[in-house]
């Protein structure tokens, strides 16, 4: 019997990179594709801040094909539903029926989303849902994951930390009330290498920057770095 098919609400961090890896394990759904948010005028991933041209290489490194979502900034909350509906309805007459989150434990979230997906017919898949996340973020790491925070909530945690791997000695640096996944909000990440890649995306840290309450780190892509200059640290392992 032929497995549903689904799409992986990607957005370019470790939860949903983890997720496609546990869902492809799973064997439950046969995954399709990608499914990104991208704030179109400034060809970045939404929230996470992400260049456009490292999803690329992310998608390439799954193997699947990316659907960009692009919404304005800022983006009204009935744009965004509206814009994720047309890609959705799409994928739906495409014989897609599933969508995997890597949502961990916000009941709100999930349940928003499930409500969002109810109206065009599809159904959620959480892989990682109620996971304990001290146990999944060190799962993560020794599965061989690698990540590093491009954006941090300086309310919830030190700015020093954008730009850190995701590792070992960063979860030992968190302060204690911050989620070890950060699914409260406290930081965001880019993935760029693992078991879900069939290589590494090798990029460099740029530039920190805060902007509207949160803070940076541009990640670039190392084949865009100039050496005629000292380069940014490259991130090779």
């Amino acid at each position: 019997m032929a497995q549903p098919k689904a799409w992986m609400a990607w957005s370019s961090g470790k939860d949903s990179a983890w997720a496609l890896h546990v869902a492809r394990q799973r064997d439950d759904v046969e995954i399709v594709g990608l499914l990104t948010t991208v704030t179109d005028v400034y060809s970045r991933v939404s929230m996470h801040g992400v260049r456009e041209e490292l999803l690329i290489a992310q998608a390439e490194a799954t193997d699947l094909p990316l659907h960009r979502v692009r919404i304005p900034a800022p983006c009204p909350n009935e744009v965004y539903e509206s814009e994720m509906r047309i890609a959705l309805e799409s994928a739906a007459r495409d014989g897609v029926t599933h969508v995997v989150f890597g949502d961990l434990f916000l009941e709100d979230i999930r349940a928003y989303r499930e409500a969002q997906l109810a109206r065009i017919g599809m159904v959620g898949v959480f892989p990682l849902w109620r996971c304990d996340t001290t146990a999944l973020a060190r799962e993560m790491i020794d599965g061989g994951l690698k990540a590093h925070l491009v954006c941090v909530d300086p309310r919830r945690m030190p700015r020093r930390l954008a730009g850190r791997a995701f590792d070992d000695a960063l979860l030992a640096d968190l302060p204690l009330d911050v989620d070890p996944c950060g699914e409260n909000g406290e930081f965001h990440t880019f993935a760029w290498d693992g078991p879900m890649f069939a290589q590494a995306v090798t990029v460099a840290v740029g530039e920190t920057v805060e902007r509207e309450g949160f803070v940076f780190a541009d990640l670039v892509s190392a084949d865009s770095v100039g050496y005629d200059k000292a380069p940014p640290a490259l991130l090779t392992d």
